[in-house]
């Protein structure tokens, strides 16, 4: 007789109550703990490159949050390397962004494109992010998912060495061309 074994599922208040070590890189993900990648250089050095380029083209519209966390539902708390958000005056210590907080979502991949494109690309639009950047540092490409409906991403795009792009829930462009160099 075959026994399967129970699924206990976090809620981020029961994750945040486990009292993980500061430096653990864990993530809430339906309500599993992931272990997330060390960062390489390369990874280190685009995300610190890109969110320069954010900052830049959205000025005041938005702010730029570096790997730091989203409360996506009471089973989610993803940490993306980038997110562009809604300026607040407390600057998110209230409360995490959510997801009607959030403009666009960076996930920067050299070994975890597959967990990327398959798990959190899904979940990002299950909670109705507007736009998705998938970053694939060893290929050189952007992946780019928007267009909304009933919980999918409708635009998927994949684009070798972009010059450019115009964000979808912001008047912004960003020139990306100094990051193929």
């Amino acid at each position: 007789m075959a026994i399967n074994p129970r699924r206990h599922r976090f809620t981020v208040d029961e994750y945040y109550a486990m009292g993980l070590p500061a430096d653990a890189r864990t993530e809430l993900i339906e309500g599993d703990i992931i272990d997330m990648s060390p960062i390489g250089s390369p990874h280190a050095g685009i995300t610190d490159q890109l969110s320069d380029l954010l900052r830049d083209a959205a000025g005041s519209l938005a702010r730029v949050r570096v790997q730091q966390p989203m409360r996506l539902g009471p089973h989610n708390e993803p940490q993306p390397d980038l997110a562009l958000v809604k300026p607040r005056p407390d600057y998110y210590r209230g409360a995490h962004p959510t997801a009607p907080d959030t403009y666009l979502v960076v996930e920067i991949a050299d070994n975890s494109l597959a967990e990327d494109l398959n798990v959190k690309v899904p979940l990002y639009a299950r909670h109705a992010i507007p736009e998705v950047w998938v970053l694939d540092v060893n290929q050189s490409v952007l992946h780019v998912f928007c267009g909304l409906y009933e919980g999918k991403y409708t635009d998927a795009d994949v684009v070798k060495a972009p010059s450019a792009r115009d964000l979808t829930a912001l008047p912004v462009r960003v020139d990306l061309s100094a990051l193929w160099r």
